[in-house]
């Protein structure tokens, strides 16, 4: 059987020097050098912040306590220690992780874990949580409709 000289490996084209044009690198950063320069200039100057949604005036507040632990389990308090729901980890995973956030930040600014925080819904429909201690505060409705129903059930009950 006669042999037949195969060459295994293809024959390939000969590359440019350059898989990505200079002009592209040039251009990428540049933009990340503008981005950079407004960005700088907007926290100097402390331009004021335009995204936010709009909040419309208060239709609902309430002040409550909240306690919970790495399981989900969470409790909700009013002021003077009713207890508004003693929640299961299945039925409290949103709210003990809005928790364990508060003392986190309490715990940033060396104030007391246990204190109240407001629950705001607005004209709007939106709804928040604010902690008056540390300044701190979340638009709940950035975290799906079901998370913030939960804290929506929280201002009738």
């Amino acid at each position: 059987m006669a042999r037949t000289d195969t060459n295994l490996s293809p024959d390939y084209k000969i590359r440019d020097k350059e898989l990505v044009p200079r002009m592209l690198v040039r251009a990428m950063f540049g933009m990340v050098a503008i981005v950079l320069a407004l960005v700088t200039v907007a926290k100097l100057t402390d331009y004021p912040v335009a995204a936010m949604p709009p909040r419309g005036d208060i239709s609902a507040s309430r002040d409550i306590v909240l306690s919970g632990d790495m399981a989900g389990r969470a409790q909700v308090s009013a002021l003077d220690g009713t207890v508004i729901a003693d929640l299961t980890p299945e039925q409290g995973g949103f709210i003990s992780g809005v928790y364990r956030v508060i003392a986190r930040e309490r715990t940033k600014h060396g104030v007391a874990v246990e204190g109240p925080v407001t629950l705001i819904r607005y004209e709007t429909g939106r709804i928040s949580i604010q902690d008056p201690s540390t300044g701190w505060s979340a638009d709940l409705m950035g975290f799906g409709a079901d998370n913030a129903r939960a804290f929506a059930r929280l201002l009738v009950q």
